[in-house]
């Protein structure tokens, strides 16, 4: 099998992986990039952003990754298309699989490669998925402003997303599947005693309805079968993030999640030498800027340890 020694690599291409890599080439330390399965991540699935500082007018999530891919190439990364398949972390040499054939030797390895939105797994969901289906209600709650919205989910991202939403828009249906929420008790009775949350316990999304935009959603009470059409206009998903750690997990710190753990105020994992930054671990913003300011904070971390080592 082919074998490829480079001092620090990349592993993810979302903000963190690409401001990571623009770090790092400016600090003339050649790092290789890989994208993984999705080049840009999750920003390539959404479409307006307005909350990056910096575009006053706001800009496309595709357009804006396609920017800092073009920024960190033109300081120097080496970026290439390719899948992190297994990994190695036991010598001071980190080693990396890409489509399990090639191994990338590394001095350094910074991990960015993100978490992806649980979804429900229904047909209208991904076809109506950045027309009015999100998984992101800080990002696209604004475009619905006065409007009737619906979000599924129980837990305290759920309860946060929905009471966030009850401010902009005038009803928020919120759809929890079982007889109770699994929210921490405040935030329940946030949402319990928000006027324009509306909650149906017992009930199951059965469809997304609307040709080219949302239009309504159709719900099954669990209990009595019964079905009923809510008209809205956007469909928020808040059932949880995955990231996107499984190949990591036998030598990395991780919550119960699968979140990496990292030294409070840095990026560095239980690891020397493996660096994680961006939604990897991050539950709690999980937003472009600040997985580009951890992508940073992980560059400097890897240019002083790779210092220390002398290299």
């Amino acid at each position: 099998m082919e074998t490829e020694k480079v001092s620090i690599l990349i592993v993810g291409s979302g903000p963190a992986g690409y401001t990571a890599a623009i770090y790092a080439a400016r600090a003339n330390m050649k790092p290789l990039l890989y994208q993984g399965i999705q080049p840009g991540g999750q920003l390539t699935i959404t479409t307006e952003v307005e909350n990056y500082p910096g575009f006053p007018e706001g800009i496309q999530g595709p357009e804006m990754m396609v920017n800092f891919e073009k920024q960190a190439a033109r300081m120097g990364t080496d970026i290439r298309y390719g899948l992190a398949t297994k990994v190695d972390f036991s010598g001071d040499v980190k080693k990396v699989w890409i489509d399990d054939e090639k191994i990338i030797e590394a001095d350094a390895v910074i991990i960015s490669t993100g978490a992806s939105a649980k979804w429900l797994g229904i047909p209208s969901e991904e076809r109506l998925n950045g027309f009015g289906v999100s998984a992101c209600a800080v990002c696209d709650g604004f475009f619905f402003k006065g409007k009737e919205v619906a979000i599924v989910g129980a837990g305290d991202t759920a309860a946060e997303e929905a009471h966030y939403l009850s401010k902009m828009c005038t009803t928020v249906h919120m759809i929890v599947r079982k007889e109770q929420m699994k929210a921490s008790k405040v935030m329940q009775d946030r949402v319990l005693n928000t006027p324009n949350i509306k909650v149906y316990f017992n009930t199951e999304t059965d469809e997304i309805l609307g040709e080219k935009t949302v239009q309504a959603v159709r719900v099954k009470n669990n209990i009595t079968n019964e079905l009923k059409e809510i008209p809205v206009s956007a469909f928020f998903v808040a059932i949880g993030h995955k990231p996107n750690s499984d190949i990591f997990k036998d030598y990395l710190n991780m919550d119960e999640t699968g979140y990496i753990l990292t030294e409070p105020g840095t990026t560095k994992t239980n690891i020397e030498g493996v660096f994680a930054s961006g939604d990897v671990q991050d539950k709690n913003y999980r937003q472009a800027v600040t997985a580009a300011g951890s992508g940073c904070m992980a560059a400097l971390d890897a240019e002083r340890y790779l210092t220390a080592k002398g290299h």
